[in-house]
């Protein structure tokens, strides 16, 4: 039986694109430096053997960032037989270029490379833009903060339509699977644009737990992240989509969601709601 690739199968996204895949009875090769199978995008050796098999590709190029061209393993996949890629890209609009020379910008240069691969390589393709994750709250230096009662994030009045990573990973499985998706761009968001401070406060009221929100400038963002261990470009990158939000470039709804699988994208509460009851965000948590 053929198998379906997930490339960054322990990430936020893949892994649940992994577990969906299962469900419905495919066969998975799940693939991070760390899998049985090993994909390492600076290993080329390991490029083959975790194609090996696999006619479906779900495609995920963060990790080629400083390491290797997307469209040199794109080639090789459709050699070895994959017929279809679903690539993870990230939504975009007029701000893109701007995006593209901030620090954050190597970042936003791959996913579009990933898009082109996949778009060039002669199998058949989806690409998949989300905006920005629900989960981004459960990743540092978010989640730090969460859990310590106090946030520090330099947001300003800017809004996110936040994505639901399961949400995400629906319509890949669905692009993945079915037939009626070649050839589409889904753009991907949550139903309804929030600041950070309406995000937060959502958090704060799922878990029950007073969280203070302290409004910073980026260049004082920068500075706190330095001094929590961050290095100075780890900083500057975490702060390049923050630049962005600030321009208003990222608080538009997309209807990608509902023309890939035919249902409305969960609400941040519920997110929020589904995650505190995880205990992810409880103060003395595990860091």
């Amino acid at each position: 039986m053929s198998a379906v690739l997930v490339m960054g199968a322990t990430g936020k996204v893949g892994r649940h694109v992994v577990v969906r895949l299962r469900e419905l009875g495919h066969a998975v090769r799940p693939v991070s430096r760390s899998s049985p199978v090993r994909f390492d995008w600076a290993d080329r050796s390991t490029w083959q053997p975790a194609l090996a098999g696999a006619d479906t590709l779900y495609l995920n190029v963060w990790g080629a960032v400083g390491t290797a061209d997307p469209a040199e393993f794109t080639e090789l996949a459709v050699r070895s037989g994959v017929r279809r890629i679903v690539a993870l890209s990230g939504r975009g609009d007029d701000g893109e270029d701007y995006l593209l020379k901030t620090p954050y910008g190597p970042w936003a240069q791959a996913v579009l490379d990933g898009e082109r691969a996949a778009g060039e390589s002669g199998a058949e393709w989806t690409i998949v833009r989300p905006c920005w994750f629900a989960q981004t709250f459960e990743e540092d230096p978010k989640l730090s903060e969460l859990r310590d009662g106090e946030v520090a994030i330099p947001v300003g009045d800017g809004t996110v339509p936040f994505v639901d990573a399961t949400d995400i990973a629906a319509v890949a499985v669905a692009a993945l699977t079915e037939d009626g998706h070649q050839e589409q761009s889904y753009e991907l968001s949550g139903p309804r644009p929030l600041t950070f401070p309406e995000a937060v406060a959502e958090i704060a009221r799922a878990t029950g737990r007073e969280i203070r929100q302290m409004p910073v400038e980026i260049p004082e963002y920068v500075r706190r992240l330095i001094g929590g261990g961050y290095d100075r470009a780890a900083a500057e990158m975490q702060a390049g989509p923050f630049e962005w939000l600030h321009r208003g470039k990222t608080g538009f709804l997309s209807d990608g969601v509902q023309r890939a699988i035919g249902r409305e994208p969960r609400d941040f509460a519920d997110y929020a709601k589904r995650a505190a009851a995880t205990g992810v965000w409880s103060a003395g948590s595990p860091k």
